[in-house]
């Protein structure tokens, strides 16, 4: 439906918060207008990237020579994420260019990031970086979990965490389940979605109730989003929703 339409749609289907990428395209009086309205939170916003297909469609955070167009997009970003309250800014790594190496690819996203850390320090929004898998996104720079979790690790875990998407850990790592026990400690955010289609849990191949299960057991309190292409219609396929609860109750 309509963009300004899905907030009091969200709000009637029963979540408490919203996530979108690009809040860009409005101002953000009228977006803090919405989720007024609606009685939401804004959780998440994405940093500032290129249209689709150029490249910097997933945005130049890893590519020499871009700092100071990296930096005008954090700063933006930084800025909508403030006025919207939104805790968490996802800063996109960006797909390696073909004459750059992955080292100085990496030394670049490193910096980089490093920089945007600093300049989020009181704000109160936090830097999230999500790995991706190549299949769906070629070329993006954090392909796996263990390079995104390097680099958490290189710029400060108390000043960046990870936005882990269990759709893509189970087509990188395997199983998600021990994708969670070894990067929940790191993650500020979860997406979700079931593989190979991306559609909602319960149609693929993830048992959800064992991801649940050793989510209540790691004692995770942060946000869930639900980052997914509805199979059916979007509120009739959130019937998962109590289904997985209840089925991970009896889960040991």
């Amino acid at each position: 439906m309509p963009f300004e339409r899905r907030f009091a749609a969200a709000a009637d289907a029963g979540f408490a918060g919203v996530e979108y990428a690009a809040p860009y395209p409005y101002p953000p009086a009228r977006l803090r207008a919405l989720l007024r309205d609606a009685g939401l939170r804004q959780v998440l916003i994405n940093s500032p990237a290129g249209e689709p297909g150029s490249p910097e469609r997933s945005g130049v955070a890893c590519h020499p020579g871009r700092a100071a167009d990296f930096r005008a997009g954090v700063e933006r970003g930084l800025e909508y994420a403030t006025e919207l309250g939104a805790g968490l800014l996802h800063v996109l790594a960006g797909i390696v260019p073909p004459d750059v190496s992955v080292e100085h690819a990496f030394a670049t996203y490193v910096t980089n990031l490093g920089w945007a850390a600093e300049r989020a320090h009181g704000t109160g929004v936090r830097l999230v970086i999500e790995a991706q898998n190549g299949r769906d996104a070629p070329g993006y720079f954090l392909r796996t979990q263990a390079r995104a979790a390097a680099v958490a690790q290189a710029v400060g875990h108390d000043r960046v965490g990870l936005l882990l998407d269990l759709y893509h850990a189970r087509i990188t790592e395997g199983d998600p389940v021990r994708a969670l026990h070894t990067y929940l400690p790191y993650a500020l955010h979860l997406q979700l979605a079931d593989p190979p289609d991306r559609t909602e849990p319960g149609t693929g191949d993830i048992r959800w109730p064992r991801v649940v299960a050793a989510l209540r057991a790691a004692g995770y309190e942060g946000w869930v989003g639900c980052e997914y292409a509805p199979v059916g219609e979007t509120v009739a396929g959130l019937g998962w929703v109590a289904q997985v609860a209840a089925s991970a109750e009896v889960i040991p």
